[in-house]
């Protein structure tokens, strides 16, 4: 064959293989555009997503930084030549052109104090520049304005005017959502303190007591009672962390039950079952330990002869689930449920207030579930997750003893 009949054949499948590329190209380019969906769709889309973005940076201590990180957002929603956002106290972010600042402030400042959106035409924002429209609209939070977005373009139209109104008030309600959560944590806080203000004085002095029991007759029992004492209290009265492990809980539990043992002598009983799979389970802090409180005072110490308390920390899969078991004098199924519905002040306070947290916590699922009456001594469970991403357990106190024994 001659060669310029080779060449041209060679010509032509070059050209054939690059008409089936473009046509399985074209193809493709088809069916992601019909994925997409409409013009509308992936508008709604754009928008939710630079939402979506700028959400995360406008809850928790917002800082100036995190401002102009939702304004670069923001500003890209509603299509501004520059976009500020001055925020309570007086925070202002500026997304663009620096040199809006002032108009900003002056302008946030306006629609603030009146509570409506404010519009300024024929800007002049520096010699020899382009004049500029800008519109402001409060942000209002809590039933007050607390500051304002203002968007800069040239020129402002209706749309922008009503679009910024919109992202305002969007941005007001995740203030109101940070300060709810602000308010979720103080409440925690707050409910903890309500924890260690119920451990009781009347606790405090039998240990004590028990402790001087035996600085004459058995001084090295006494010591270690001494250390046992402090182990409790430094965990019980830490100021740092709101969750904890199941390990620690126990090792706390530990300290509270041979406490509890010096008084109460063979006539408290303890068996544990415990996984050691779920030893690393985060938990709320405080949240073990007042069922077995519980347990002691309200279980067995009314009991003649005493009784026996088990404790059980299952592996359920994805689940610990831990439970509190008493043989003691039970409580009125009814009376259980006023307490837990918050009535009753003063009587069997942490188990409302664990069963309260763990419920704000990990939701309603996840409340203690009682099973008890009187005469048939009391169980008490609890059901958390293993995995809870952007939970972790405070840091243990390096002055603790690190055995770990549990009350045999």
């Amino acid at each position: 064959m001659p060669e310029s009949m080779l060449l041209a054949a060679a010509t032509g499948v070059v050209a054939g293989a690059l008409a089936v590329g473009l046509v399985v190209l074209l193809r493709r380019l088809v069916v992601a555009s019909k994925e997409l969906g409409t013009d509308a769709e992936r508008a709604t889309y754009e928008t939710l997503h630079l939402a979506s973005r700028a959400a995360k940076h406008l809850r928790g201590d917002m800082t100036e930084a995190d401002a102009a990180r939702a304004g670069r957002h923001l500003r890209s929603m509603l299509g501004a030549d520059s976009l500020a956002i001055v925020m309570p106290g007086g925070l202002v972010a500026v997304d663009g052109d620096e040199v809006v600042r002032p108009v900003a402030e002056r302008l946030a400042a306006e629609a603030t104090a009146t509570g409506r959106s404010q519009v300024q035409r024929r800007i002049a924002l520096a010699p020899d520049t382009a004049e500029t429209d800008a519109v402001a609209a409060p942000i209002r939070a809590g039933g007050r304005a607390v500051g304002a977005i203002v968007a800069f373009s040239a020129p402002v139209r209706a749309g922008l005017v009503r679009a910024t109104g919109e992202v305002a008030d969007w941005v007001a309600a995740q203030v109101e959502l940070s300060e709810l959560d602000a308010s979720r944590a103080a409440l925690a806080e707050a409910e903890v303190r309500a924890l260690r203000a119920q451990i009781s004085p009347h606790f405090i002095y039998n240990s004590l007591n028990a402790i001087a029991s035996f600085i004459n007759t058995d001084p090295a029992k006494a010591r270690e009672l001494v250390l046992e004492f402090a182990d409790f209290t430094r965990y019980s009265f830490r100021r740092h962390g709101d969750f904890t492990t199941v390990a620690e809980e126990l090792r706390s539990i530990d300290s509270y039950l041979r406490l509890e043992r010096a008084r109460f002598g063979e006539r408290l009983q303890v068996t544990l079952q415990i996984a050691p799979e779920v030893l690393s389970t985060v938990v709320p802090f405080l949240s073990i330990q007042p069922l077995v409180e519980n347990a002691v005072r309200h279980g067995l110490e009314g009991k003649e002869g005493g009784g026996r308390i088990t404790i059980t920390a299952e592996d359920q899969g994805a689940f610990a689930e831990i439970t509190v078991e008493d043989d003691g004098v039970g409580i009125d199924p009814e009376v259980l449920a006023d307490v837990l519905a918050g009535g009753t002040p003063g009587e069997h306070v942490g188990l409302r207030n664990v069963d309260a947290r763990l419920r704000q916590v990990y939701g309603d699922e996840h409340g203690l579930v009682v099973e008890t009456n009187v005469g048939s001594g009391t169980l008490v469970r609890m059901r958390v997750p293993k995995s809870q991403p952007g939970r972790t357990a405070a840091s243990v106190d390096p002055a603790a003893r690190p055995d770990g024994r549990l009350v045999p």
